[in-house]
């Protein structure tokens, strides 16, 4: 404070030539149209810079939120899709359709629910994926596992308060079924432990017409996928000399590098249809 007077007394002139200067231009652009638009545009200009730069931090620190949103969002449109309820067929008979969605839940046979990535691995040759959520409780070991996107994931392996473990596709003991969208022939969609996004498909015969690009999607066969996800797309095929089928390397429809959410997919019909093969085992034996 006893530094203030000092320091006008010193810079007296200097201070009141400013303060004169401000009060000209002040006077001038008040009094004059021309300098008051000139005034008016950069003062706009620098405001509007401001303003954008200010609306840029503000929605980097809602990414989050968003984020959080869109989720939500998605998993509520998952579980309106048509594929995701087993409706009795009516016939060939064309009638106004007045049912509201409500009255179709009976007929739910998937249902999606959403998840953050909080552990994901990709360079072990047992790689896991492990998922938190409210919808965690809800989940239960076998249920799928998909992206964003709906490309094949994994498969949950163990549930534990608000965590999941997912077994990743990227991993040697897992082994899904899956066939070519084209052709439909149906194979085996394995990890062997060298490349990240880079699986095989096996089991496809000879004499299949593959070009690279063709779509791999589940084949609907198991319990745990529903039939059409997306698992990859061709990006070699090879012959095996030893015997009569391709051997197809399919980058993974799911970017493991950059995985932040997924979707756990419930089958309603599961636990009946395990129990019934359990069954069926047991009394072949």
């Amino acid at each position: 404070m006893r530094n203030i007077f000092p320091f006008i007394r010193r810079y007296f002139n200097f201070l009141l030539f400013l303060f004169l200067q401000v009060f000209c231009i002040i006077l001038i652009v008040q009094y004059s149209n021309y300098h008051q638009a000139m005034f008016g545009n950069s003062a706009n200009r620098l405001t509007g810079s401001v303003n954008m730069q200010y609306d840029k931090i503000q929605y980097y620190f809602q990414l989050k939120r968003t984020n959080d949103s869109l989720m939500q969002a998605n998993e509520m449109l998952y579980n309106k899709l048509a594929s995701n309820f087993n409706v009795p067929d009516s016939g060939m008979k064309q009638v106004i359709d007045s049912i509201r969605i409500d009255s179709i839940l009976q007929f739910r046979k998937f249902n999606y629910m959403s998840a953050k990535v909080v552990a994901n691995s990709v360079t072990s040759q047992s790689n896991f994926v492990v998922l938190q959520s409210v919808n965690v409780p809800q989940m239960r070991v076998g249920m799928g596992v998909v992206d964003p996107n709906n490309a094949v994931v994994g498969a949950v392996t163990e549930v534990n308060g608000e965590f999941a473990v997912v077994m990743s596709l990227l991993h040697k003991d897992s082994h899904i079924s899956g066939k070519l969208l084209k052709t439909g022939e149906t194979g085996t969609v394995s990890w062997d432990g060298k490349f990240p996004n880079l699986v095989t498909l096996t089991g496809i015969p000879k004499s299949t017409k593959i070009i690279k690009g063709d779509s791999v999607i589940t084949s609907g066969f198991s319990t745990i996928f529903p039939k059409g996800l997306l698992l990859g797309r061709v990006e070699q095929v090879y012959q095996e000399k030893s015997t009569n089928n391709l051997k197809i390397v399919v980058r993974t429809g799911t970017n493991f590098n950059n995985l932040e959410y997924a979707y756990a997919i419930n089958n309603i019909q599961q636990p009946t249809i395990d129990k019934l093969l359990e069954k069926a085992k047991n009394s072949s034996k």
